[in-house]
């Protein structure tokens, strides 16, 4: 199966690795201040938004706005796609986008699964199970994760694998009804080529990607996976705060699994943000400028 047929079929996996994270209130009395008020709303925010489908909103609320004003300037200079940055095969989403979207998708991608699923169950579950072994290793040993991605990445690979391993992965019918979902998704998302994403602009594409998240979630559910039944009973609870730095405490179930980790969450300028994401993000837009400097000026 080639790189981009790959990708298509691990698309809900995708954003259920980003969506394993944080929660919000919403409605007419939500805050339209970036960032939080307290460190434990610093992590409910974010989810909260993630489970709406609304990436635009979690990269709002994300980063502190000189931050995101940066972010969305190396955005639509195309050199960086964060938050979707975040997700595995981040560089093959236009492409995955572009399979989902083309003209003979259904059929096409149908007969993929035919060729490549059909009555491979069996492999189908030790695949699983091997991925799930390797990625806890790889996210281990790889040094751009802090040890908090580390131990909250490593539980939701693990989580995922066994789901993986459980579920009807080769039902005909289950794959059909996946396919429609997130062909029309694709298609209204209009998002094909790495020059749409920075045409739209940082927000305006995350926004046209809610339709895709959506479908995606609606996929995982086909399978027995329901994110937003799942993120909707996380606990977060305060475990410590030393001035404007403070560990909260994450406990949800994905999967069936559960998952308990602590992350880091700092105060800048009275309003409260994960730390990685600050982290991450900063690292890009530095490594997206230092990209575009010229030559004679490093």
């Amino acid at each position: 199966m080639g790189r981009h047929r790959v990708a298509v079929f691990l698309l809900p996996a995708m954003l259920a690795l980003l969506l394993a994270g944080c929660r919000r209130e919403t409605g007419e009395n939500a805050t339209a201040i970036p960032g939080a008020s307290a460190p434990a709303a610093a992590v409910k925010e974010l989810t909260t938004h993630l489970v709406a489908g609304d990436f635009a909103a979690f990269a709002r609320d994300a980063v502190p706005p000189d931050l995101h004003t940066r972010l969305d300037t190396a955005w639509r200079e195309g050199r960086t796609r964060w938050p979707l940055d975040e997700l595995p095969l981040s560089d093959t989403h236009p492409r995955a986008l572009a399979a989902l979207a083309a003209d003979d998708a259904e059929a096409s991608l149908q007969r993929t699964f035919d060729r490549q699923f059909a009555n491979a169950g069996a492999e189908l579950r030790q695949t699983a199970a091997a991925l799930g072994l390797f990625g806890v290793q790889f996210i281990q040993q790889q040094s751009q994760y802090s040890e908090s991605e580390r131990q909250h990445l490593s539980q939701v690979v693990a989580a995922l694998s066994a789901w993986a391993g459980q579920a009807p992965l080769t039902d005909r019918e289950h794959a059909a009804a996946a396919i429609a979902l997130l062909t029309d998704a694709a298609r209204e998302a209009g998002l094909t080529s790495a020059e749409d994403f920075a045409e739209a602009g940082m927000d305006d594409a995350l926004q046209r990607m809610t339709p895709v998240v959506a479908a995606g979630k609606q996929a995982l559910k086909l399978y027995g996976l329901d994110l937003d039944a799942d993120l909707s009973a996380m606990e977060t609870t305060l475990q410590s705060q030393t001035g404007d730095s403070a560990k909260v405490r994450l406990q949800y179930t994905l999967a069936g699994q559960p998952i308990d980790t602590v992350v880091d969450v700092e105060r800048r300028d009275g309003r409260w943000y994960v730390s990685d994401f600050i982290a991450n993000v900063e690292a890009a837009v530095a490594v997206a400028a230092s990209a575009s400097e010229p030559a004679d000026n490093r």
